[in-house]
């Protein structure tokens, strides 16, 4: 099943990003190569439910199964111990990963409120993170089974060598940025 931004991306993005940077060959080009959606719970110290909630919650919005991230050492301020499952990861490609970036761009964004664009910073090697403060926006998340708001970071992970060739890559996929070049 291909969706219809992978079929865009072959027939208009990648001609017009070919034509735009002078790439002499098609494997120039930048493409999408991942999306990591991560939602970091320190609160899931005290209680283990919150990352079980997480996880279902992000497996139903992705159509992937999360996985739980876990702490690498000991950290007494926040009562963390070693080896605890302290956030919730998951790591979409090919088909899932155009899916569910036309989700989140189609019905996801425009149902944030007040929205008026995402920031157009990228993190000087051509990958764009966006924060969300709370998963209602995804129409799979039921609102009356919602205990707690939490908030995610949604990574999408280019291979353009340049913060100007993923930003024309990402516009071009259709991402509303705020003060677009």
């Amino acid at each position: 099943m291909s969706t219809s931004l992978k079929k865009d991306y072959d027939e208009r993005i990648a001609p017009a990003l070919k034509k735009q940077f002078n790439y002499t060959s098609a494997m120039q080009v930048p493409k999408l190569e991942k999306i990591v959606i991560n939602e970091g719970l320190g609160e899931a110290t005290g209680d283990k439910k919150i990352i079980e909630t997480a996880i279902n919650e992000l497996t139903a919005i992705t159509g992937q199964k999360a996985v739980a991230t876990i702490s690498k050492k000991d950290i007494s301020n926040f009562k963390v111990r070693k080896k605890m499952p302290i956030g919730v990861r998951v790591t979409l490609r090919r088909d899932k990963m155009y899916e569910f970036m036309e989700r989140f761009i189609r019905i996801a964004l425009p149902r944030i409120r007040d929205f008026k664009g995402i920031e157009s910073k990228l993190d000087g090697r051509g990958n764009y993170t966006v924060g969300i403060t709370e998963q209602i926006i995804f129409p799979e998340i039921n609102i009356d089974t919602i205990t707690k708001l939490m908030g995610m970071n949604i990574t999408f992970v280019t291979s353009a060598p340049t913060d100007e060739e993923g930003f024309a890559l990402l516009k071009a996929f259709g991402l509303p940025f705020k003060n677009a070049k």
